[in-house]
Formats: C-alpha cells, sequence, structure tokens
C-alpha cells in the first residue's frame, strides 16, 4: 500500500519514465521521420542509375516511412480549411454547463479514436509491404490508406475542439469553467478507487494515465502559443497564464497520486509493481532498439500506451504555422536552429532513455529475455500454439529459418513477439531422458548395502536411496514427447503477464 513518501516517489518515477517514451515517439515525427522519408524518396528517384539487387523497390521501412509522410502532408492541407477562431468563439458561446458536457464527451471520444487509431495504421503498414506471394484477400492499399487519412484528419478536428475547450476556460474572467473542468479530475476518483483492479488492469491504468498527462501538456502549450499570438507576444500575458497552467498540472498530479494510493490500499497492491512496470516498458525499448528488432520503437509505444503521435503533431504543426510568421534569412535560420536543436533533445533523449532502461531491465534479472530463442519442436510432434511463426519471429542473430526474413528490421507494424508473452516467466528446463540407462545392468552390492536405483550422474544423489516404482507406459511416452513442455501448466499469474502490445486492454496480433 502506499503510505509513505517513499511509494509515491515510485509512481511518480513511472510518470516521468512514461512521460519521457512518450516525448521521444514525439519528438520523432517532427525530427527522424522527415529525414527518413527523404531517404526514402533520394533512393526512389536513383533506382534507374542503380542496379536492381532485389525484387523490392523500396524496404518495408520506407514504404512506412513515405505513407506516414504522406499522411502529415495531407492532413495537414486539409487542416488549412478549418477555422480555429470561428471554432473558439463557436465554442464560448455555449453555456458553461453545455461545455462541460462538451469537453467530458471529448474524453470518451479521445479514448476510442486511439482505441482502433493504431489498428487502422497497422492494416496499412501491412497491406503496403506484405510479400506478393503472401497477399491475403483485403480492400488493398488505397482504401486502407484513404482511412488512415480520414482518421488522422478527424483526430486532429477532435484534439482542436479539446483544445478551443481549453482555451475558452482559460479565457473566462470568472475561471467557473476551469474550476468546474478540474473538478471533474476528481470525479475520476470516484469512479475508479471503489473498482477491484488486478495487477494486469493497474498496468493498463497506468499506461492510459501517462498518455493523457502528456496529452494535456501539449493542450496546454496549444492553448499558450494561441493566447501569446492574441496579445502580440507579450511577456506580460505569459505571467497571467502560468497560474492557471501551473493549477491544472497540479491538480492531474494530485488526482493521479491519490487515485493510484486508494486503488493499491484497497486491492492490497504492493508499490514494488510500479518498479516491475517501469521495468517492463524499459524492456519495450531495449527489445526495440537490438539488430534484430522487427517493430519501431514509436509504434511500440502506441500499441503499450495508445499514444499515436500523428494526429496531435498535425495540430501542433497547424497551430504553429499558424501563430509564427517565418519571413526573411535571419526567420529561415531561426527555424533551422530550432530544428536541430529538436534533434539534439531526440538523440539525447533516447541516449538517456536507452541507458535507463538497460539498467532497469538488469535490476529485474530480465536481460536473458532479450537473447531467448524460441524452442526446438520434437519429431513427430505437433508444433505448440506458442511456437507458431507470428509476423516477425526472428530471434536475436537468427534469421535464415524466417519466410520474412526479408523484410527491413525497423519495419513498424511488426510484432516481435518473444515465445512467451510475460517478460519475466522463467523457460522450463527441458527434460532429457538417458535410454543408456536403462539398459545398463546395476553393480553389484553388498548384503548390507541398500539397494540404489541405477543413476546417470557419477555422483550419488541423496534421493535415490530409496526405490521407486517402474513407470508406466503413459509416463515413458510422456517423457518421449513432452521433454519441451509441461502437459498439464496451468497459466501462471505473473505481474507482467500481459501482451507487450496493448491498444487499451485490447491485443494486437
Amino acid at each position: 500500500m502506499l503510505s509513505d513518501g517513499s511509494n509515491v516517489n515510485v509512481i511518480t518515477q513511472l510518470m516521468i519514465f512514461g512521460f519521457f517514451l512518450c516525448l521521444d515517439a514525439f519528438l520523432y515525427v517532427f525530427t527522424l521521420l522527415p529525414l527518413r522519408v527523404l531517404l526514402a524518396l533520394l533512393h526512389l528517384l536513383t533506382l534507374p542509375c542503380c542496379s536492381l539487387g532485389g525484387s523490392r523497390l523500396l524496404q518495408p521501412a520506407q514504404v512506412c516511412d513515405i505513407l506516414k509522410g504522406l499522411i502529415m502532408v495531407l492532413c495537414y492541407s486539409m487542416m488549412h480549411y478549418v477555422d480555429y477562431s470561428m471554432m473558439y468563439h463557436l465554442i464560448r458561446g455555449q453555456s458553461v454547463i453545455k461545455l462541460y458536457i462538451i469537453y467530458n464527451m471529448l474524453e470518451v471520444a479521445d479514448r476510442l479514436f486511439s482505441s482502433f487509431g493504431q489498428d487502422i495504421l497497422d492494416a496499412l503498414y501491412w497491406t503496403a509491404t506484405e510479400p506478393k506471394e503472401r497477399k491475403r484477400d483485403s480492400i488493398g492499399v488505397i482504401p486502407h490508406f484513404l482511412m488512415a487519412v480520414f482518421y488522422v484528419f478527424l483526430h486532429a478536428i477532435l484534439i482542436m475542439v479539446q483544445a478551443s475547450t481549453l482555451n475558452v476556460a482559460f479565457n473566462s474572467h470568472n475561471k467557473s469553467l476551469l474550476t468546474i473542468m478540474m473538478s471533474n479530475n476528481f470525479v475520476e476518483i470516484k469512479g475508479s478507487v471503489f473498482k477491484k483492479f488486478e495487477k494486469n488492469n493497474l498496468f493498463q491504468m497506468s499506461n492510459s494515465d501517462i498518455k493523457e498527462r502528456f496529452t494535456s501538456y501539449v493542450l496546454l502549450l496549444i492553448v499558450c502559443l494561441r493566447n501569446m499570438e492574441q496579445f502580440s507576444w507579450s511577456p506580460d500575458h505569459l505571467w497571467v497564464l502560468l497560474p492557471d497552467v501551473f493549477m491544472v498540472i497540479a491538480s492531474e498530479i494530485a488526482v493521479d497520486v491519490i487515485k493510484h494510493a486508494f486503488i493499491t490500499k484497497f486491492n492490497e497492491i504492493t508499490a514494488d509493481v510500479y518498479s516491475e512496470y517501469r521495468a517492463s516498458l524499459a524492456f519495450d525499448l531495449v527489445s526495440c532498439r537490438q539488430k534484430n528488432a522487427c517493430t519501431e520503437y514509436s509504434d511500440s509505444v502506441a500499441r503499450r500506451m495508445g499514444f499515436i503521435p500523428l494526429p496531435l503533431a498535425v495540430l501542433l504543426i497547424r497551430v504553429v504555422m499558424s501563430s509564427v510568421n517565418v519571413q526573411g534569412a535571419l526567420s529561415y535560420s531561426c527555424v533551422f536552429l530550432f530544428y536541430m536543436g529538436m534533434v539534439t533533445l531526440k538523440v539525447l533523449n533516447s541516449i538517456v532513455l536507452l541507458g535507463k532502461s538497460c539498467v532497469y531491465v538488469k535490476r529485474a534479472n530480465m536481460e536473458d529475455k532479450l537473447f531467448e530463442k524460441p524452442p526446438t519442436a520434437v519429431p513427430g510432434k505437433t508444433p505448440s500454439r506458442t511456437s507458431k511463426t507470428s509476423r516477425c519471429t526472428a530471434p536475436s542473430g537468427d534469421l535464415s529459418g524466417d519466410p520474412w526474413s526479408e523484410r527491413s528490421p525497423s519495419t513498424p507494424f511488426c510484432t516481435s513477439i518473444p515465445p512467451s508473452s510475460s517478460v519475466t516467466t522463467q523457460p522450463i528446463p527441458t527434460v532429457i531422458s538417458n535410454p543408456q540407462a536403462e539398459t545398463v545392468a546395476p553393480p553389484a552390492t553388498s548384503p548390507t548395502s541398500t539397494p540404489t536405483r541405477p543413476s546417470t550422474s557419477p555422483e550419488p544423489d541423496p534421493d535415490t536411496l530409496n526405490p521407486s516404482p517402474p513407470a508406466t507406459p503413459e509416463q515413458k511416452e510422456g517423457d518421449g514427447t513432452e521433454g519441451t513442455e509441461l502437459k498439464h501448466r496451468t497459466p501462471k499469474k505473473d505481474l507482467l503477464d500481459v501482451d507487450r502490445f496493448t491498444i487499451c486492454g485490447n491485443r494486437i496480433d
């Protein structure tokens, strides 16, 4: 139970670590994604001058990068037809109670959009990069692409309405709407603390809280940009906004701490589970940074936390471009320096996160899972469901037996799920039967000696002093065919026995 400051510190460390994970995925859209798109287009343009060494024009990762870039460009062009000022005054004309209801509906709609948004993007990436010999019955790349563009545009509009409602609350005279919206966070305590939570459900709720907190920070940034533009970037108005900004942030932090404290108290969950949650997030990062990793880290964060950076990035670019006027060579030089600063921040953030993640993984004794190979199939036995080939099952250092080995290691939609879905379950020891031990005659014994069972090890074992009954044919058959797995093994209720790629609790295969 959370009863002292050290336990509250564990929750804060998890939230901070998750915040920087979301920040890393968000900065990737602004910094590295444009460079990857340019490299992919350059490779496509210089293709006639180069010899075609393979059957593909572009690697699967390059195809996904180009698709992301096209979605960003089209959605940004469509956002120009949405008038932010008209939307702001339309929302401001509504009553306080109506705005409160609208804001609650927008929060529910944002969760629903995030739940199936990654499914739409994954379907697009899968259809665009699937080999021709493995083509399945689908609606095609173009319909999937149009669905993805439509989704990102609608989600960006939804976030814009949220930002406009928050902006109206900041600019209201009596701050009544802002007070009601802040009190809405405390209503969340009522709907959470009196429910029964398992450790896996608490993990999903923690990821959802991290995503909501990061989204709230971006919304506050958009509100500050719009207000500063209206007051000609006056520093005096910034000091007027900062108290309200700090009030909103403090209320969210207080609500999260109180909510998790009472949930762990009523469900008798120790605070050490948050360290394991942090280790699981770190394991996702480290596993996606390996040489043969089959998923992009930004997509891993999206599946884990339900955070999709594309709609938020489109809205932020739209607000920044409408709020800041870039004219002249000096302005473009400042934009270039700002871009280089973001690239530097992205690289430094990735380095620090990778170092911290390695420490957390090693502290949780999970480093062996990074190099775990799938179990070999027993001759004459049907492979189990856990050893079936998934979208990308390439083990570390071995890609020869994978029919999907032609895919790039950075293909985003591949899941690269290890043989066991749990990141803390230890591998099952292999039982090896020695057929020669059954044919060797036992040594001669003296009359005073105790008869012993033949043993395959040279050293005597205290457990072999008492003879065991002969094995039945069913047991012998089970020892020969079920050497690598237990026949009636009950599922282990591990703290982290959840799928590492989820969206709001829904598995993505």
